[in-house]
């Protein structure tokens, strides 16, 4: 059985496999060249701001090329489970196959255990290689843009960690499921398409915010955490910074008592927060005079921030990763109980 579920998985799992290696290798050739760059170009900056200059235009460098590495390493679950799990048990049971595997004295249990186990094993694999090189490849650049942006945040933490590794047992089981449910290969392909794509776009959003509880609270408006400052029609509208790569789930400006204010009123956007003339020489204008920031302190205005340190990459990761295991398991179970009650 062993034998045969690897000579029927071998096409697919070659060309997979094989993308990989090129990926890999690709990686391993260009990495050590990206970080000697990154080094030589720290190493040579004479201030702070050149620095931040030269690891802003890094990125941008670079950006396009890691852009597409994500794109692989987010899209590989949903082809695994789009490829490899839903035709795994459809394509059978279309063709009649399964059948005589069954007469042939290889109990139900055993057929599916030995299917799901070692294709499900290959789809963990191909998602943790993947999301090794692209780790390994990219951390000059998330240094680099570390005070801007991190790992946290919602498409890089798709694409790095162990969470990719959940994402791809999860597409493959859901792949599995939808095709003994639907017993037809391209529909079952389809199928399990959509629903992984609106879970990927639903967990962001309303599940892994609360998977651990943010942190949150109201700050004073300073020029050492302000991020923007928008004047319109002379009321103004606030966004603070809760910290470095933070992943800001709430941000809005409160009053003395605690409640939302859409925007300040326009005493103060045409008063002391009203935009200087720019610095000499230069085209940019300087940032607000600290009596703006006077004036939102003593008229009771904080800024309340609900938000993920960047420190909470990992416990995210494992609690995100853990729930993915418990819905793969989930389905699985539920695919040995289809099999063996419901198909005939």
């Amino acid at each position: 059985m062993i034998w045969l579920t690897l000579r029927q998985f071998r096409l697919q799992g070659a060309v997979v496999f094989a993308g990989l290696a090129v990926l890999g290798a690709a990686l391993l050739i260009t990495g050590p060249g990206l970080a000697d760059e990154y080094a030589a170009g720290t190493a040579s900056c004479a201030t702070d701001n050149a620095c931040e200059e030269f690891a802003r235009q890094f990125v941008i460098k670079h950006q396009a090329l890691y852009g597409a590495l994500l794109a692989i390493v987010v899209g590989l679950p949903g082809l695994v489970g789009v490829f490899w799990g839903a035709p795994l048990i459809a394509r059978e049971i279309e063709a009649g196959t399964h059948r005589l595997a069954w007469n042939q004295s290889v109990t139900r249990t055993r057929w599916l255990a030995v299917k799901v186990g070692l294709v499900g094993l290959a789809s963990m694999a191909a998602a943790g290689i993947a999301v090794f090189a692209v780790d390994r490849w990219s951390d000059p650049l998330a240094a680099a843009a570390a005070p801007r942006s991190s790992r946290i945040m919602p498409l890089l933490f798709d694409a790095h960690g162990i969470a990719p590794v959940g994402y791809a047992a999860f597409a493959f089981a859901l792949g599995v499921t939808v095709g003994v449910l639907v017993r037809r290969t391209l529909p079952a392909m389809a199928i399990t398409l959509a629903v992984f794509a609106a879970v990927q776009v639903a967990v962001p959003l309303w599940v892994r915010p609360h998977l651990i509880p943010p942190e949150r609270g109201a700050v004073a408006i300073t020029s050492g955490n302000l991020d923007s400052l928008m004047l319109h029609n002379d009321s103004l509208t606030v966004r603070t910074q809760a910290g470095a790569g933070t992943w800001t789930l709430e941000n809005h400006t409160v009053d003395a008592s605690g409640r939302k204010v859409e925007k300040l009123p326009a005493s103060i956007g045409a008063g002391p927060c009203a935009p200087p003339g720019p610095r000499p020489g230069s085209d940019a204008p300087p940032g607000p005079a600290q009596e703006c920031f006077d004036a939102f302190a003593q008229q009771g205005y904080k800024q309340y921030v609900v938000y993920h340190p960047a420190d909470r990459f990992w416990p995210l990761q494992w609690a995100e990763t853990g729930l993915f295991a418990v819905l793969t398991l989930g389905l699985t179970g539920f695919c040995f109980y289809w099999t063996r009650r419901r198909i005939s």
